[in-house]
């Protein structure tokens, strides 16, 4: 189907997901457009490479070229309204419209796609996978669910192999549009509970994901994860986690900034990996990415290389400030138990020192549904700040707000505000900070600039 046209058009283009797709049809030679309702940065970054971008919904900002039926393919995201003025055009005259999912399924069906899903996880390992694996003499490309430090995108593309790496996304069933040659499945606890409905459900659309895996394929799966994989003929089935499993680490050692540990696997051991990124969660992550490594042909010194040089994403985990006094610390945690991950890691890293959260909750319905869990994460800070709910694609659910989740945590020190707000209360002399963390999966990233310039000079 995608040698049949010349032109892509993306809805809600400045996604994460979406914006890899649009670079991947970019640098493949297609005519690539979109729209999106956020002039953001990474929007901007596309612009510069030579996409068109407009951020009203009007039809009349389509170029011509786009407008034939016959040779552009329309890519959208389920985030984005079906009202949207641009989707009804082309539903109505007649364009081959996909999903992002979709069309990575043509890839993965096409090429060998190492897919790596769960609630969370996923865009670490997935970025570690690609660095591992692209740092090494194997190569591959890759579609990353966040931004590479070492890359500075979200995609790679390379012409030595057709390993693609995939962040599998769960959300809408996306992922069951994949097929497989490799898989790691890193976490089951509920989410997108408005889609699914109920954990069960949730949980079973991850079986639905093991069983897609090609003939001959692998399956990765964190040990202990309450679900019943279906893999089928000559797939292997292995297991990961930090401490069993097929693949887990022995001889973790911590100090001095550093995190060093062995990787055990079903044939041997690694000795000595050191993280590049020292965040404990990080051991996990690494040792599902070490595997899909070592399964498709990557030797132990390139393995061990990459670790070591292998420098995050943005937004998980990221330092904007680090220094003996004050640190500053941005994550894409949005999830209670990314949320309790991070702020155990933080708390590891900073012992003793008063650990301020900024929270930005991120949809009605997850805040709805995860309410109670969240409190329990957020609790576990020694100061929590709540900005507004971010709402996405979703319409206000009544009674359902930053206060409402505020008063069910237990930390005594915690407060809502505005975004203005949050910076005159970080202004406000009287008020002392060590370790500032600002998390959720919002637009709470775009007011850092401003919230460290605040930190540093007060």
């Amino acid at each position: 189907m995608l040698d049949k046209i010349k032109n892509v058009y993306f809805l809600g283009i400045g996604g994460i997901g979406m914006s890899a797709l649009a670079r991947y049809f970019n640098a493949k030679g297609y005519e690539v457009a979109g729209y999106d309702r956020t002039e953001s940065a990474l929007v901007k970054e596309l612009e510069s490479e030579g996409i068109q971008i407009h951020t009203d919904d009007n039809v009349d900002f389509i170029a011509a070229d786009f407008k034939n039926p016959n040779y552009t393919l329309v890519v959208f995201t389920p985030a984005v309204p079906e009202t949207l003025k641009e989707f009804t055009f082309f539903r109505k005259n007649g364009f081959t419209i996909m999903k992002r999912a979709q069309v990575l399924g043509e890839i993965t069906r096409s090429e060998r796609g190492i897919c790596i899903a769960g609630t969370h996880g996923k865009t670490t390992t997935c970025t570690m996978t690609a660095h591992i694996l692209s740092s090494s003499h194997i190569g591959c490309s890759a579609f990353l669910g966040g931004i590479s430090r070492n890359f500075d995108k979200n995609i790679l593309i390379t012409d030595k192999n057709d390993l693609v790496v995939v962040e599998a996304d769960e959300f809408d069933h996306s992922f069951l549009s994949l097929t497989p040659y490799m898989a790691v499945i890193t976490a089951t606890d509920a989410d997108h509970l408005d889609i699914y409905k109920t954990e069960t459900e949730y949980r079973k659309a991850f079986e639905d994901f093991s069983a897609l895996v090609k003939p001959g394929g692998t399956l990765i799966v964190k040990k202990g994860l309450p679900i019943q994989p279906r893999v089928k003929g000559n797939v292997r089935l292995l297991t990961y986690s930090i401490n069993e499993g097929d693949f887990h680490a022995e001889n973790i050692r911590v100090g001095g900034g550093d995190i060093v540990f062995d990787f055990v696997h079903p044939t041997g051991k690694i000795c000595d990996i050191k993280l590049g990124v020292p965040v404990h969660i990080n051991i996990e992550n690494g040792i599902a990415a070490m595997a899909l490594a070592l399964l498709n042909g990557v030797p132990y010194d390139e393995i061990r290389d990459a670790m070591a040089s292998y420098s995050g994403v943005r937004r998980r985990f990221e330092f904007h400030i680090k220094q003996d006094n004050l640190a500053l610390i941005d994550d894409y945690a949005h999830h209670p138990m990314e949320l309790k991950a991070s702020i155990e890691s933080i708390k590891a890293l900073y012992p003793g020192k008063k650990i301020t959260g900024i929270f930005m909750p991120h949809l009605y319905t997850r805040t709805r549904d995860l309410a109670d869990n969240f409190a329990k994460s957020l609790s576990l800070l020694d100061e929590v700040i709540l900005l507004p709910i971010y709402p996405a694609r979703e319409e206000p659910i009544p009674g359902i707000t930053s206060e409402w989740l505020l008063s069910k945590i237990t930390q005594p020190d915690k407060r809502v505000c505005s975004k203005e707000g949050l910076l005159d209360y970080l202004r406000d002399k009287d008020n002392h900070f060590e370790v500032v963390a600002t998390l959720g999966a919002g637009d709470v990233d775009l007011m850092l600039p401003q919230i460290k310039e605040i930190l540093l000079n007060k």
